[in-house]
């Protein structure tokens, strides 16, 4: 029983590690928005979201989603979710777009 309690104890810490993200910069900014990380996006300026609707796979529900990042002129862009609609070949993806950060901003 106290070697299950001890287990079980382990395994709820562990747990709770996998939800800590440890910030990791993001890349240099482009001409084009980048695909980024959530630990990338932790210092960057948030813009809003975005989503899409294709017909195709989910590779194109991603280029569609960095397609209107670069359009509306966003840096960085973080992907949340793409996943398959009840129509089959429709494909949903919604992103959060980013920009620089306020202390990049201030660097030359």
């Amino acid at each position: 029983m106290r070697i299950t309690i001890h287990l079980l104890l382990a395994l709820l810490l562990s747990g709770c590690s996998a939800l800590n993200t440890t910030p990791q910069p993001p890349p240099v900014a482009t001409s084009q928005a980048q695909s980024i990380t959530r630990a990338q996006s932790l210092s960057l300026t948030r813009l809003g979201n975005i989503t899409a609707t294709v017909r195709g796979s989910p590779d194109d529900a991603e280029r569609a989603i960095a397609a209107k990042a670069n359009a509306l002129g966003a840096s960085y862009y973080y992907i949340i979710m793409v996943s398959e609609t009840v129509i089959p070949a429709m494909w949903y993806a919604t992103a959060t777009l980013y920009g620089p950060s306020a202390a990049g901003s201030t660097q030359q």
